[in-house]
């Protein structure tokens, strides 16, 4: 099996007290043998995510970044909640373990789940990894066939009909990233006051066929079975899940998306391997989308540029925490230059739209 996503040394600044992790989980789960392991996930740039270690049993640990924090963010019993919700009819979703808001264990609320073993495709393919093209194209498919699957669950009948309110969310959303955007904005930040203009003129209607949406639904947060790649054996990271528009989580899924022929400036944003040979354009991706859901799409263009807005909301919040030395982790110094791109390629968008 390839190892993509192991854990690594704990990053200076984001250590857990050992003693009461250990404490509360032993006794919460009676997993008492064995020794206890924990280490760091080295990727994402959201929530903190630790793998857990007692005895044979291996556990994933969530908890929110510290520092700065969007007041509606990173709220660890929503997550849980909605695993707890959609694992028993929703299996890509990790099984839900423990939750708690007690202060005395690490002064907030976390969760623990099942770890889902499997590979994790990040920017480059591994050397000893071969993708070949037709599966490439199936892995492509398969996910587009999953997130269908996903906005069509029946949210009322698992109880998560509280978790979003459909009504008005496009315009919720357009209206709470511009604000989170400004008060995220750096001195050395683009204004974004174009994009966010356009987006607040050209709103579509609202859907008529809302579901739960992943809003943050990519290659590297899909766990892979090592023995087939195209099929997805977990989706993780469903912090930002909610009830709304599909088509404002497919154009999210998209901003991600690089294709072979982007420009070279749009190719440094690249964190996934989605130029590889048998991989999906973003067009074709979404002729897929419309092809498996029956679902009429004029233009993803409204869609997508949002999602590059979003996108870039989400890397200029972080980049805030380490602009003002809330964080250590060097990765975050980069993502103003993201920040950056992303601005001009929604401008493009916008430039070539016909909305």
């Amino acid at each position: 099996m390839v190892k993509i996503d192991e854990p690594v040394n704990i990053r200076e600044g984001e250590e857990l007290d050992s003693h009461k992790v250990e404490v509360y989980i032993r006794d919460s789960l009676g997993c008492h043998d064995g020794e206890f392991l924990i280490r760091q996930f080295p990727s994402g740039f959201s929530n903190l995510t630790y793998m857990v270690k007692a005895g044979d049993k291996e556990m994933v640990l969530r908890r929110p970044p510290f520092g700065k924090k969007a007041k509606t963010a990173h709220d660890m019993h929503r997550e849980y909640r909605i695993l707890r919700a959609l694992h028993p009819i929703f299996p890509m979703a990790p099984k839900p373990l423990l939750y708690t808001e007690d202060p005395e264990i690490m002064g907030c609320p976390f969760y623990v789940m099942e770890r889902i073993q499997g590979i994790i495709l990040r920017k480059n393919l591994p050397k000893d990894l071969v993708l070949l093209p037709e599966v490439a194209g199936s892995l492509c498919e398969n996910m587009i066939q999953s997130l269908h699957t996903l906005h069509t669950i029946d949210y009322k009948k698992i109880g998560l009909d509280g978790l979003g309110k459909p009504e008005g969310y496009i315009r919720r959303q357009v209206e709470g990233w511009s604000a989170r955007y400004r008060d995220a904005r750096t001195s050395d930040a683009p204004d974004f006051e174009k994009v966010m203009g356009w987006l607040h003129d050209k709103m579509p209607k609202e859907t008529d066929s809302p579901g739960i949406i992943h809003n943050d639904y990519k290659l590297d947060n899909v766990v892979l079975n090592p023995a087939n790649l195209r099929e997805i054996s977990g989706i993780l990271d469903w912090e930002m899940a909610t009830i709304g528009d599909p088509l404002m989580d497919l154009g999210g899924s998209l901003a991600y998306w690089i294709d072979r022929n982007d420009s070279e400036e749009h190719q440094l944003m690249r964190l996934l391997p989605t130029t590889e040979a048998g991989m999906m354009t973003r067009k074709e991706l979404v002729d897929y989308y419309i092809q498996v859901s029956g679902r009429k799409i004029e233009s993803m263009d409204y869609y997508f540029c949002f999602g590059l807005f979003k996108l870039a909301g989400i890397a200029q919040q972080i980049y805030y925490r380490y602009f003002h030395g809330q964080t250590k982790d060097k990765r975050f110094a980069m993502l103003i230059g993201a920040v950056m791109i992303l601005e001009k390629v929604a401008m493009k968008v916008i430039e070539k739209s016909d909305l």
